[in-house]
């Protein structure tokens, strides 16, 4: 098959995809949603409706009065998987302004309001250049605004991957100055000067190899409904949820959901999770000198 016929076949499944997506949650779909959206003609938006019924029997019902296909009794999706979280997701994407109403697929939103995430800026040329070093395994000379220091200074680094905490991107990155892999706030490198050839090995970050699982429970304190609440929440089996992560983002994860301290010094009412298998994940981040971290150290 050629480039072109693959393109040509992507093409029409995306399409496919959409009517399917539009008949799940939106109930119905005319040809004019297929050629405001695709920029296709009116005979392609008709043929594409006919493949669709061909492949997809019954799940879309054409309503004279609508003048649309609505969905049909015994709907299931054929060309995409249905996923609250992916549906949502573009409801944030909207709201931070990386995704416009016109390439959303979904058309009837609702009402909805999201806790605003403050952003931190980051340039792109930055961001061009770490990448650049982590593909080409260089070093890269950097100024940086350290928490432990009043004012920037300058240090080579050798960024292997990209981590996010929740709220924060970083570099995870030999420092030659510390002489130990560390976390490098994005936002926080003011320029990047020169780079040299690297002589540093990924796989020896230790903290970015191994993974740690992280079993979450209720807190114990929580009963009946409230701990049934929780469960449902969080999709617990058995009244548990297992995480697994790198040892190196472990704590992030603690402190984001505030689990890194004991469930005795924990309430209930506020801290509804909390972490079963603590002594395990402090041995594992021990090992590799991430033990309740100082700020400067969990992100320099």
């Amino acid at each position: 098959m050629t480039k072109r016929n693959k393109k040509t076949r992507w093409s029409v499944e995306r399409r496919l995809e959409f009517i399917d997506f539009r008949l799940y949650w939106e109930g119905h779909v005319n040809r004019s949603d297929i050629i405001d959206h695709f920029g296709v003609s009116v005979p392609q938006a008709s043929s594409d409706l006919t493949r669709y019924q061909e492949e997809a029997g019954g799940n879309a019902v054409y309503d004279k009065t609508r003048k649309a296909y609505v969905t049909g009794p015994h709907f299931k999706p054929v060309f995409f998987k249905p996923s609250a979280g992916q549906y949502l997701a573009q409801l944030r994407l909207i709201q931070a302004g990386l995704l416009t109403d016109e390439d959303s697929w979904a058309v009837r939103l609702p009402s909805y309001s999201i806790v605003p995430i403050l952003r931190r800026p980051l340039e792109p040329e930055t961001l061009r250049r770490v990448l650049g070093a982590i593909r080409t395994r260089t070093s890269v000379k950097v100024h940086y605004q350290s928490m432990s220091r009043e004012k920037p200074s300058w240090r080579w680094l050798s960024p292997h991957s990209l981590g996010f905490d929740g709220f924060r991107w970083h570099a995870r990155a030999w420092c030659y100055e510390r002489k130990e892999f560390r976390d490098f706030v994005l936002s926080r490198i003011l320029q990047i000067a020169e780079d040299r050839p690297g002589n540093v090995e990924p796989a020896d970050d230790a903290g970015w190899e191994r993974h740690v699982t992280l079993i979450l429970i209720p807190h114990p304190a929580l009963k009946g409904g409230n701990r049934r609440a929780i469960e449902l929440d969080y999709g617990m089996e058995d009244g548990r949820l297992k995480t697994s992560m790198r040892v190196c983002m472990a704590f992030y994860f603690l402190r984001q959901l505030g689990l890194d301290f004991a469930p005795a010094d924990a309430v209930p009412s506020r801290q509804q999770l909390v972490l079963e298998n603590m002594d395990e994940v402090e041995a594992a981040m021990k090992e590799i000198d991430r033990c309740e971290p100082s700020e400067p150290q969990a992100g320099e």
